[in-house]
This record gives structure tokens, C-alpha cells and sequence, in this order.
């Protein structure tokens, strides 16, 4: 009998392109993607649930337009992804260092953590941010 190789969801792919699409502005599109149901997150500035970090997200999106992020790590281990980014709101930000910590169920987001520290302008440490 011949084994039919399932092929393997690289879930850090999923995390890393959620967060392109949402820092891009595509909200809803992230969200369909690979948000599931019963998703909640524990970001303190706003309720547990999906609608108020989505429209917390469109909100961000409509303000700073010019948003950037640029993942420097992405780490997965089971159905937990850590994504270490730099997010910059506009061109003359000096930007955040903000981890995401995702977990999934099968290939959906179902929980988020989000930490952030700004990026200093003047640093004494020599090997910066990232």
C-alpha cells in the first residue's frame, strides 16, 4: 500500500504573510485568510475579540499609509510562530521592534500575543535593534 505524502503547512509562512497583509492595509483579506473563528488576542489597548482588533488594524491602516515592516526572524515550534519585525509608521520613523506570538489551530490563527519596544534615535549599544 502506497503512502500518500501529506504535504506539511509551514505555519511561520502563514504568520509572516498575515502580517505583510496587514501592516499592506489588506485587512480583510488577512482576516479571511487565516483567522479563525474563535480567534482572541491579548493586546491590552483593546477588547479580546477579532471585530476590535480589525477595526483597530483599518483604523492604524488609514492613518499611516506608508507603514513598513520587515520580519527579521520567524521561529515555529508545534502551533506556536514568533515573528521578531521592525515596523516603521512612516519613512522618518525610526520604528518599533515588535514580536508577534501566534497560535494556530491546523493552518488558522486562533490566538495573538504583540510586544513592542520603540527604536531609540541615540543607543549606546553598537549592535543596534536587530
Amino acid at each position: 500500500m502506497e503512502k500518500k505524502a501529506k504535504a506539511m503547512i509551514c505555519l511561520k509562512d502563514h504568520a509572516v504573510s498575515f502580517l505583510q497583509l496587514v501592516s499592506s492595509g489588506s485587512i480583510d483579506e488577512a482576516y479571511e485568510r487565516y483567522v479563525d473563528q474563535g480567534f482572541c488576542h491579548h493586546n491590552p489597548y483593546f477588547r479580546g475579540d477579532a471585530d476590535s482588533l480589525k477595526a483597530a488594524m483599518k483604523e492604524n491602516a488609514a492613518e499611516t499609509p506608508n507603514k513598513t515592516l520587515v520580519v527579521k526572524h520567524a521561529i515555529e515550534e508545534g502551533d506556536i510562530v514568533a515573528v521578531h519585525s521592525h515596523i516603521k509608521q512612516n519613512p522618518e520613523d525610526h520604528g518599533a521592534a515588535v514580536v508577534h506570538i501566534f497560535r494556530f489551530h491546523a493552518d488558522r490563527i486562533v490566538e495573538l500575543w504583540d510586544l513592542g519596544q520603540p527604536i531609540p534615535e541615540n543607543s549606546p549599544n553598537e549592535n543596534g535593534m536587530f
